[in-house]
């Protein structure tokens, strides 16, 4: 017997429109990113003559250990850095979103997130389901993003301030954007056979690369346990369809919660939008009643994006500002340049 007979929704819930709307204007975002960061570096390439192509800085957000680096440089000197700026300040707007809007960088813009959500919705589609990995595999396999980002802190803790900045400033470190775009450029058959099997994973199982491998994904989770905000399930308006769970990417027990504060939930909302009885599941504020909606996410989200962008732009801290006479040397020769 239902504990709630009328349970029914009142009206329809748009969280995933406005989420799916943001996700695909941040991943053709990227895209444009990419398309000029291509232009930039042939320019340097085949030597041309004149003004270069104006280079993207947003392409730093995809050198995530150059930002840590940067980040650590910034805490502990109060200096901004000059190589890669635009990476740093993307850094924190993404952690800033984790802290105050749980993990919604991961479900709400980053493409990579975007692409593989895509990938197990359309293999959903046309499987007509995913694969569940049994519950102590996928706990296992969850330890491996935890992993990956211990390295990558281990790797920024051990280097010294001097000698991250001797790093980012040496040629490896002006080119890192440059040795990353021609690593998918002439991508090597043992890269392919990554990029094939993470692939086909995202197909069969939800959120395969942002739930098992993802150590960006591991930091922002351990920070959105600081979030105010959490998914609350009423019980007493619960009808105990289970629909949450089925919905829930992450595989989270939502119909067995009252509160979801795992560092596996995206804050992506699916939990919410799946649920027939009105009121009983709501993202809010912990603590609170109160139901905070998808355009307040939303709104929070932008906000933090384009302000710290904003600020970046107007303090003079976006651009990697260096000759052209440096990347004429460089860039040509940039897969010359191994590892110090």
């Amino acid at each position: 017997m239902l504990k709630n007979p009328n349970y029914r929704r009142a009206k329809r819930e748009y969280s995933q429109e406005i989420r799916r709307t943001f996700q695909i204007a941040f991943l053709l975002l990227n895209v444009w990113i990419c398309v000029e960061f291509y232009r930039w570096v042939r320019f340097y390439e085949t030597a041309s003559a004149g003004a270069a192509p104006s280079r993207p800085p947003g392409v730093e957000g995809w050198l995530p250990i150059a930002s840590l680096m940067n980040l650590k440089v910034f805490l502990l000197t109060g200096l901004f850095p000059d190589i890669h700026p635009a990476g740093l300040f993307l850094l924190l707007a993404f952690i800033a979103m984790s802290w105050l809007l749980r993990k919604s960088f991961c479900s709400w813009l980053c493409p990579v997130g975007a692409i593989s959500e895509f990938l197990w919705t359309y293999g959903k589609k046309t499987f007509r389901r995913n694969l569940r990995i049994p519950r102590v595999g996928d706990i296992a396999l969850r330890f491996l993003k935890y992993i990956l980002l211990g390295l990558f802190l281990y790797a920024v803790a051990s280097m010294p301030v001097a000698g991250i900045q001797a790093f980012l400033g040496g040629p490896y470190g002006v080119v890192a954007d440059v040795k990353m775009l021609n690593f998918f450029r002439f991508l090597g058959l043992t890269g392919m056979i990554v990029i094939v099997v993470i692939s086909a994973g995202s197909i069969f199982i939800q959120n395969f690369w942002c739930r098992y491998l993802c150590p960006y994904g591991a930091l922002f989770g351990l920070l959105s346990k600081l979030s105010p905000l959490k998914i609350k399930r009423e019980v007493s308006l619960c009808i105990d369809c289970a629909k949450c769970a089925k919905a829930c990417p992450s595989g989270l027990a939502v119909d067995k919660l009252v509160t979801i504060g795992s560092v596996e939930c995206t804050g992506c909302m699916r939990c919410v939008t799946s649920c027939p009885s009105e009121g009983a599941l709501h993202m809010s504020i912990a603590g609170g009643k109160k139901s905070v909606p998808a355009w307040a996410i939303a709104t929070g989200v932008a906000v933090i994006f384009l302000g710290v962008v904003l600020y970046a732009r107007i303090t003079g801290h976006w651009q990697t500002d260096l000759p052209q006479d440096v990347f004429r040397a460089l860039v040509p020769h940039a897969n010359e340049f191994s590892h110090p």
